[in-house]
C-alpha cells in the first residue's frame, strides 16, 4: 500500500461500509447506544424493513455531507447540540463518527492503479468481442447465447439498460487508461480528504468529551470515544493527523486514567499495541509522538500504584505479539523509540528519587531481547521447523510469565494454522485452556471448571507441562498478572471452541469429543443452551464422520507420515549430531522430504555442500567430510508394546499420542544390505521422543535410542507373522473386500513367490539346528507356518463365498496351490526336536523341585 506525502499508512482495515436509508426514524427513547466492537460496519439499530441499503458511493456522498456541517458548525452550538441529545442518541453519534473514519480510510496509491488496471482490462475485453462482432467470427446466435449467460453486474435486476441512473454505470463510459500523473493526483486528493475527515472526527469527539465531563454517564460514554480514537489510531493516517491523534489520546489518559488502570483491560491492550506500531514509524515525526505518549502512559500508571505492571505486561505482550504476527515490522526504528523512551525516564525530574528509571530500564531490556528473537525468526521465515522451534524456545522462556506465555501460543497456533498444520495449532490452543484452566484454580474451586492441567490429559499428555506455574510463581493478586481477557471463564471457553475449531479441520474427531467434555459443563453452569444446542449439534457430525471414515479400508482417514532426520556437521550449529522426528503431511513420500530439506540447506549452505545419506545405517563422523553437511532421512512406523494394543483398538488410537517410532536396516555379514535367507539379518531401532505427537511444534528431538539385531531365523519369524497378520486382517475385513483378499492370497500361496513361505520352510525346517539355544526359534517358526495354513485355509473358504461365476476357475487355481504348499510343508511341520522326543524323569515332572519355585536360601 502506497503512502501520500507525510503520511504512515498502517495494515489495510474494512472496506466502505453501506448505510441504510429509513423511511422512518428510529424511536431513540427505548434503544441504548449499539457497542463499538460489535460490528466495524455499524447500522441504525432500529432499521426498518422497508429501508433500503444505500451503494458505497451513495454512502460516502452522505457522509461528506455529515462532515461539512460538523467542520462547519459553530462549536458553541455542537456543544449545547450534543449536552441535549440522550444518551442512546450520543452512542449512535460515536457510531456515526466511526463511519466516517471506516469510509474515508486511505487505500494508497496501489488501490488506485489495481482498479484502473482492472477497468482497462474490462474496456479490452469489450474492445475484442466488437472486434469480433464486426469482423464476423462470432455469430449473433452465439453471441445472443453468451449474453444471456452473463450476469449483470447488479444481480438479478432489471436490465442495466433501464437504469442508466445509477453511480457505477455511468464511471463506466469515463476514460479507464489514466495517466500515472492522474493516479497521483486521486491518491493525492484521496489522502487529503482522509486526513480532513479524521481530523472533523477528532475535533467532534473533543467537543463531545467537553460536553460528558460532568455527565453521570461519562464512563460509557468516554469509554466509546476512547475506543473510537483507537479505531483512527489503527487506521491508515498521515503523519498530520497522527500528530493531534496521539495528542488527544494523552490528553484523555491524563484526565480520565480510570478508562484503562481501573475498568476494561482491552482498552490499554489495544492502546500498547497501537502505540507500539507507530514507535516503529519510519517517520520521526510519529515515532516522537509515539514514544511520548507511550512514556507518559508508564508513568501515568506508576503514579496510581507506584509500579506500572499493568502497562509492562501489555507492552510486552503486544510486542510479542507485533513480532510473532506481523512480517512487515521495522526492528531498527523501534528500537530508536525505545531509547527515546529511556532518555525520558533518565531525565524525568519529577521521578527521580523512584524506581520508576530501573522499572523503565528492565522492560526496555526484556523488549530489546524480543527483538533480538524477531530478528532470528526473520533469519528463519523460510524454515517452518526452525522457526516453530524458536517461537517454542521463546515460549518455553515465558513459563514464569503466563500472560506472554499465552501470547506465543496464541502466535504458534496461527503459524501453524498458516502452514496448514491444524492438528499443532489445535495442541497450542489446548495448552493455552490448560494454562488458563491453571491460574482459574488458583482463584476459585469451581465444581464446573477443569481442575488445572490434569483435566486435559486425554486431549495431550503433553498439557501437564503448563502445570510448571505454581503459587509462589504467579500470584492472582499481584497487578498486571493475567490480566487479560483469556484470563477469564469466557475465555477458557473461547480458547477450547478454537481447539475443537482446529481438530475438526485436522480430522481429529475424537479430540473433538474429548475438547467438549470439558467445555460442555462451563456453558451448562452459565445456562448458555444456544451454545449448548451448537456443541452438541457438532458432536453429532463429528461422530457421523468417524463412522463413515471408519467403515471401510478405502475411507480410512490418513493422518501423518513420519520421518527420523538427522543432522551431521559442524556447518548444523546446535544441530550437529541431533535427532528428530519430523511429522509430515499424510502420504508423504520419502524422496519429497528428502529433496524439500536438500534444497532449503543448499541454498543456505551453497552448492555441491549438503549431502543426503542414502542408508539408514548408523553414521560414522570419522569419515564424514568436515566441510560438508550431511542429512539422513529415514522413513519411520508409530511403535507399540503388546500391552499398548490392547489400548489402542482404533485407526484414531493407533496415529494419536505417539511417542515411540521403529525403523528396520537390513543387512548381510560382508555388508550388503540384501542377500540369501540363511544370511540376512535385520536391525530394529526404536526411538523415543521428548513429547508425543501431535504436539505444539511439528519436529521432536530423539531422546533415547535403542537397537536389537535379529539373527535369519529370527527375520524369517517376523515375515511369516506379518503375512499371517494380512491374511486375517484381509479375511475378517467388514464389508469384505474381494479383491483385496484374492491379492493376499496370491502373494502367500502362489508358485512363483520370490523367497516365499516354502522357501523360507526349506531353509530354515529342514534339518533340525544343531545348537540347543535355536530349538525354541525353531519351534517357533513351525508354529507360525501352522497357523499361517490355517489362515490360508479361512481365506480360501472366504473367497469362494465371494467370487462370481467368472472367477470359479481362478478360485480352483488358488486351491491347488495351496494343496501343493500344504502337501510340501507337511514333512517339516511334523519333525520333532530331539529334546521333545527324550524320555523324562519323574524329577522332571515334579514341579515343586523346579528351581524357578523354589525359596531362595537368604
Amino acid at each position: 500500500m502506497e503512502t501520500p506525502p507525510s503520511q504512515e499508512i498502517p495494515p489495510e482495515r474494512e472496506g466502505i461500509p453501506v448505510i441504510r436509508l429509513e423511511t422512518s426514524a428510529p424511536d431513540s427513547s427505548s434503544e441504548s447506544a449499539p457497542s463499538l466492537l460489535s460490528t466495524l460496519s455499524p447500522v441504525w439499530p432500529q432499521a426498518s424493513r422497508s429501508g433500503c441499503p444505500l451503494s458505497a458511493e451513495s454512502s460516502r456522498t452522505l457522509l461528506v455531507c455529515v462532515l461539512w456541517v460538523l467542520k462547519n458548525a459553530e462549536p458553541a452550538l455542537l456543544q449545547r447540540w450534543a449536552a441535549d441529545l440522550a444518551l442512546p442518541q450520543l452512542g449512535r453519534l460515536l457510531d456515526l463518527l466511526y463511519l466516517c473514519l471506516a469510509a474515508f480510510e486511505y487505500k494508497g496509491k496501489k488501490a488506485f492503479e489495481r482498479i484502473n488496471s482492472l477497468t482497462f482490462k474490462k474496456s479490452l475485453d469489450m474492445k475484442a468481442r466488437l472486434e469480433e462482432a464486426i469482423l464476423g467470427t462470432i455469430g449473433a446466435r452465439q453471441d445472443m447465447v453468451r449474453r444471456s449467460r452473463e450476469r449483470s453486474p447488479f444481480g438479478n435486476q432489471e436490465n442495466v439498460r433501464w437504469r442508466k441512473s445509477i453511480t457505477h454505470w455511468r464511471q463506466t463510459s469515463d476514460r479507464v487508461d489514466k495517466t500515472k500523473d492522474e493516479m497521483e493526483h486521486e491518491a493525492l486528493v484521496d489522502g487529503n480528504l482522509a486526513t480532513e475527515a479524521s481530523l472533523v472526527v477528532l475535533d467532534t469527539l473533543e467537543i463531545i468529551v467537553q460536553t460528558v465531563m460532568l455527565s453521570e454517564a461519562r464512563e460509557s460514554i468516554l469509554g466509546a470515544v476512547l475506543k473510537v480514537v483507537l479505531y483512527s489510531l489503527g487506521s491508515a493516517q498521515s503523519a498530520l493527523f497522527l500528530q493531534h491523534g496521539l495528542a488527544t489520546q494523552r490528553a484523555l489518559v491524563s484526565k480520565f486514567p480510570e478508562l484503562l488502570f481501573e475498568e476494561d483491560t482491552e482498552l490499554c491492550a489495544d492502546l500498547c499495541l497501537r502505540l507500539l506500531r507507530h514507535c516503529g514509524s519510519r517517520l520521526s515525526t510519529v515515532r516522537t509522538h509515539a514514544s511520548a505518549s507511550l512514556y507518559l502512559l508508564m508513568r501515568q500508571n506508576f503514579e496510581i500504584g507506584n509500579n506500572f505492571a499493568r502497562v509492562k505486561m501489555q507492552v510486552t505482550m503486544s510486542l510479542s505479539s507485533l513480532v510473532g504476527t506481523t512480517q512487515s515490522f521495522s526492528e531498527e526504528h523501534l528500537r530508536r523509540s525505545l531509547k527515546t523512551i529511556l532518555t525520558y525516564a533518565e531525565e524525568d525530574v519529577g521521578l527521580r528519587d523512584s524506581t520508576f528509571a530501573e522499572q523503565v530500564q528492565d522492560l526496555m531490556f526484556n523488549l530489546h531481547m524480543i527483538l533480538t528473537d524477531t530478528v532470528k525468526m526473520k533469519e528463519h521465515q523460510e524454515d517452518p521447523e526452525m522457526l516453530i522451534d524458536l517461537m517454542y524456545r521463546i515460549a518455553r522462556g515465558y513459563q514464569g510469565s503466563p500472560d506472554l506465555r499465552l501470547t506465543w501460543l496464541q502466535n504458534m497456533a496461527g503459524k501453524h494454522a498458516e502452514l496448514g498444520n491444524h492438528a499443532e495449532a489445535a495442541q497450542c490452543m489446548v495448552h493455552a485452556a490448560a494454562l488458563v484452566a491453571e491460574y482459574l484454580a488458583l482463584l476459585e474451586d469451581s465444581r464446573y471448571l477443569p481442575v488445572g492441567c490434569v483435566s486435559f490429559q486425554n486431549i495431550s499428555s503433553n498439557v501437564l507441562e503448563e502445570s510448571a506455574i505454581s503459587d509462589d510463581i504467579l500470584s492472582p493478586d499481584e497487578e498486571g498478572f493475567c490480566s487479560g481477557k483469556h484470563f477469564t471463564e469466557l475465555g477458557l471457553v473461547g480458547l477450547l471452541e478454537q481447539a475443537a475449531a482446529y481438530f475438526t479441520m485436522g480430522g481429529l474427531y475424537e479430540a473433538v469429543n474429548e475438547v467438549y467434555k470439558t467445555l460442555i459443563p462451563i456453558l451448562e453452569a452459565h445456562r448458555d443452551y444456544k451454545k449448548l444446542a451448537a456443541v452438541h449439534g457438532k458432536l453429532q457430525e463429528a461422530f457421523t464422520k468417524i463412522m463413515h471414515q471408519s467403515s471401510g479400508w478405502e475411507m480410512q482417514r490418513v493422518f501423518g507420515t513420519y520421518f527420523r532426520v538427522g543432522f551431521y556437521g559442524a556447518r548444523f550449529g546446535d544441530l550437529d549430531e541431533q535427532e528428530f522426528v519430523y511429522k509430515e503431511p499424510s502420504i508423504t513420500k520419502l524422496a519429497e522430504i528428502s529433496h524439500r530439506l536438500e534444497e532449503f540447506y543448499t541454498e543456505r549452505f551453497g552448492e555441491d555442500v549438503v549431502e543426503i545419506v542414502k542408508d539408514s545405517n548408523p553414521v560414522d563422523k570419522t569419515k564424514l567430510d568436515p566441510q560438508k553437511a550431511y542429512i539422513q532421512i529415514t522413513y519411520v512406523e508409530p511403535h507399540f508394546d503388546t500391552y499398548e494394543l490392547k489400548d489402542r483398538v482404533t485407526y484414531f488410537d493407533r496415529n494419536y499420542g505417539l511417542r515411540t517410532f521403529l525403523f528396520c536396516t537390513p543387512f548381510t555379514p560382508d555388508g550388503r544390505a540384501h542377500g540369501e535367507l540363511p544370511e540376512q539379518h535385520k536391525r530394529k531401532t526404536l526411538l523415543s521422543t521428548d513429547h508425543a505427537f501431535p504436539y505444539i511444534k511439528t519436529r521432536i528431538r530423539v531422546c533415547h535410542r535403542e537397537e536389537t539385531v535379529l539373527t535369519p531365523v529370527e527375520v524369517a519369524i517376523e515375515d511369516m507373522q506379518k503375512k499371517t497378520r494380512e491374511l486375517a486382517f484381509a479375511t475378517e475385513q467388514d464389508p469384505p473386500d474381494a479383491k483385496m483378499l484374492q491379492m493376499v492370497l496370491q502373494g502367500s500361496v502362489g508358485p512363483t513367490v520370490n523367497q516365499g513361505p516354502l522357501e523360507v520352510a526349506q531353509v530354515f525346517l529342514a534339518e533340525i539346528p544343531e545348537d540347543p539355544k535355536l530349538f525354541r526359534h525353531h519351534n517357533k517358526l513351525r508354529l507360525c507356518f501352522k497357523d499361517f495354513c490355517k489362515k490360508c485355509e479361512d481365506a480360501l473358504r472366504k473367497n469362494k463365498a465371494l467370487i462370481g461365476p467368472d472367477q470359479k476357475e481362478y478360485h480352483r487355481e488358488l486351491e491347488r496351490n495351496y494343496g501343493r504348499l500344504r502337501e510340501a510343508l507337511q514333512p517339516l511341520l511334523t519333525q520333532r526336536l530331539p529334546q521333545l522326543l527324550a524320555p523324562t524323569t519323574a524329577g522332571l515332572r515334579n514341579s515343586l523341585n523346579r528351581a524357578s519355585f523354589r525359596k531362595a536360601d537368604l
